[in-house]
């Protein structure tokens, strides 16, 4: 199996999130993709995806994200399994937060994939708004990271996320 990791990220924060991931999950299994730096279409090699965004200021897209956002339409993604995660300031930004994370998945859906890792500790944060909350609003729609307002609890996070989306994914085949 091998997972193909796509993230973009302005200061380092979604970088070493992804980086966190790869080492948990493997080296050997986990190859990163920064998009700054190649296209989307690479992810059509992989049949399990994991994509990595954080939300700007007030509910916006990462730039990196943003400057490749109709690229998403061009990749084939239909029949693949995506997970994903992403980064956002709660007490800061209380009002749009995560909401780059929900895009990107509402971005995705018509393209008939596969998701898996919803994340479903919500109560656990304190936020106003948030468009990655599912229609019953008790789920995430990936890990939901805050490196600003809690950052001691992202290891702990992203540990039990990688355990579920990996037993998501094996009860799949």
């Amino acid at each position: 199996m091998q997972i193909g990791l796509f993230y973009g990220s302005t200061t380092c924060y979604t970088e070493m999130a992804a980086e966190k991931i790869k080492d948990i999950i493997g080296d050997d299994i986990v190859s990163l993709h920064n998009i700054k730096d190649e296209p989307l279409t690479n992810a059509q090699q992989y049949d399990f995806l994991i994509f990595g965004i954080s939300t700007w200021d007030f509910g916006e897209l990462q730039e990196d994200w943003e400057s490749r956002w109709d690229d998403i339409d061009g990749v084939n993604l239909a029949g693949k399994t995506i997970a994903l995660f992403g980064m956002g300031d709660q007490q800061g930004y209380g009002q749009w937060f995560q909401d780059a994370l929900g895009m990107l998945h509402d971005k995705i859906v018509p393209q008939d994939v596969q998701f898996l890792g919803y994340w479903p500790n919500t109560t656990d944060y304190e936020f106003e708004a948030s468009k990655a909350l599912t229609d019953d609003k008790k789920h995430f729609v990936g890990l939901a990271l805050d490196e600003d307002s809690q950052y001691e609890k992202s290891d702990e996070r992203i540990a039990t996320w990688i355990t579920q989306i990996m037993t998501e994914y094996s009860d799949t085949l």
